[in-house]
């Protein structure tokens, strides 16, 4: 599953930047997307295989810090980047003729720079909250990876303030860009709708579908993760295991096989190699 991850993440990001017709606002966040993917797995995945191989569970505590602060900052990446597309299917979709205007690549680098920074900062700040707590009686994470409800369990300090921190953050980065993504969809699928030719209706949704499904894929377990009341180590397990390990794997999947353009894009590279290949 880790290398399916990994190769079908690259895999995308090439097609992409190898091909100038995927050289859209679109396929930008998606790369920013797919390294994140790819960033966030490979902070987990491996330590989880060393555990599953040598059966040794012990994780130091740089290590630890490490995950927490590269999990927190990938997540609210994510978040910001699956928002910034969905303003970019709104863009495309109930302003066409305003799309190139709003949506050019100073906008774009400076939209996905703003996603990168603010959750580089949002993780520092977590990170540092979680390395001044005290571990002194149990050292047993209830997880498979080092994540800050975990830690928080684990602390003899008092940590009602990290809490309290915890919920207000989920609130505004987690729950203010789901809104701000159904917001969009909202908008989007009252364009549609206006559309008289059912063509025309296809071809609109069709821009968006493979946005759509990552983002249930994505938000469907975090939402249940976070906002269920307590449940079992085997279910929460469960659903970490598939917003950080199946979704990022089936990213790339949803983004091929449900994208004509990017099939188109990946036979044209083909043909250029085949050619190259011919000529050599």
């Amino acid at each position: 599953m880790y290398l399916l991850c990994v190769i079908g993440n690259i895999f995308i990001t090439a097609i992409v930047c190898l091909n100038p017709q995927l050289h859209t606002p679109m396929y930008y966040f998606l790369c920013n997307l797919t390294v994140l993917d790819i960033i966030y797995v490979s902070v987990i995945l491996p330590k989880l295989m060393a555990v599953t191989i040598t059966g040794d569970i012990r994780i130091s505590y740089p290590e630890c810090f490490a995950q927490v602060f590269f999990y927190v900052f990938c997540i609210g990446t994510e978040f910001f980047i699956l928002a910034s597309m969905a303003y970019d299917r709104y863009m495309a979709i109930c302003a066409p003729l305003h799309y190139m205007l709003f949506m050019n690549p100073k906008t774009c680098v400076a939209m996905a720079a703003s996603c990168w920074l603010l959750s580089l900062l949002n993780s520092l700040l977590h990170t540092l909250l979680i390395c001044v707590l005290q571990f002194c009686n149990s050292h047993d994470i209830n997880n498979f990876y080092c994540d800050m409800i975990s830690l928080l369990a684990l602390s003899t300090t008092d940590t009602r303030s990290h809490k309290i921190f915890l919920f207000f953050e989920l609130s505004v980065i987690f729950l203010v860009q789901f809104i701000l993504i159904i917001i969009s969809y909202i908008f989007i699928f009252a364009a549609i709708l206006k559309i008289r030719s059912s063509g025309g209706r296809m071809k609109a949704f069709s821009s968006c579908i493979s946005h759509l499904i990552t983002v249930i894929l994505f938000y469907g377990p975090s939402l249940i993760l976070y906002m269920k009341t307590k449940g079992s180590k085997e279910q929460d397990t469960l659903l970490s295991m598939l917003y950080l390990v199946v979704v990022p794997m089936l990213n790339p999947l949803v983004y091929s096989l449900r994208n004509k353009e990017v099939w188109e894009a990946t036979v044209m590279l083909k043909k250029k190699i085949l050619r190259s290949s011919l000529v050599g």
